[in-house]
């Protein structure tokens, strides 16, 4: 037990030392039914991967969840209706194909709590490992830099699209998994190149 602890802090403290521009990451957005993984369903899965400061979107995906029971407002929202249900993939399948990534890419995620609070659920129910490297977070990047900047944050401040203004992103219409993944993606690269103003960079100033 205490090998293994021991072996997990220095995996990490060695993660967190390494330069965040050679690391791989997977970016993931979920279209979702509402807030609570405990009561509400995933609708779908995308991801895009960043490699040497590059967005792969050949190995970009997007997945809808053929075994959701209720879309709820997601026809209004993100466009889903039950014949794009009906030629999705199963929830497992979805899970099994994103955690090809997971082992050796760092997550990233657009307010992580939600999203990774729904895979966490998903991977319980099915009795898969919900288990990352490390998980970075835009949302908290964001608002860490906007503290240390002395700015007051208001109520919108830190959605997506708001965070991209700030660094001159283009508009992206939001609410569709895939290109929320991608706006997420970039707003993480600039993220990196704001914080590291041209410098060496560590996984562990993202945090």
């Amino acid at each position: 037990m205490v090998k293994r602890w021991l072996s997990r802090y220095m995996a990490r403290k060695q993660l967190l030392a390494a330069d965040a521009y050679k690391e791989r990451y997977v970016v993931i957005d979920m279209e979702l039914t509402g807030l609570d993984p405990r009561q509400h369903e995933i609708v779908s899965v995308a991801w895009v991967m960043i490699e040497d400061q590059c967005i792969k979107m050949s190995g970009a995906q997007h997945i809808i969840n053929k075994d959701v029971q209720s879309l709820e407002q997601s026809p209004i929202y993100h466009g889903i209706a039950k014949q794009d249900i009906d030629s999705g993939e199963s929830l497992e399948a979805i899970l099994a194909k994103l955690h090809q990534h997971v082992d050796d890419c760092i997550l990233v995620f657009h307010n992580a709590t939600l999203d990774w609070g729904f895979l966490k659920q998903a991977c319980r129910k099915l009795g898969l490992e919900a288990k990352a490297r490390l998980i970075l977070d835009t949302f908290v990047i964001e608002k860490k830099r906007l503290h240390q900047q002395g700015h007051e944050i208001g109520h919108d401040d830190l959605t997506l699209s708001e965070c991209r203004k700030r660094y001159g992103l283009p508009h992206y219409s939001s609410h569709h998994a895939l290109t929320d993944a991608m706006a997420t993606a970039e707003l993480f690269l600039a993220q990196c190149h704001q914080i590291s103003r041209g410098k060496a960079l560590k996984v562990g100033e993202l945090l």
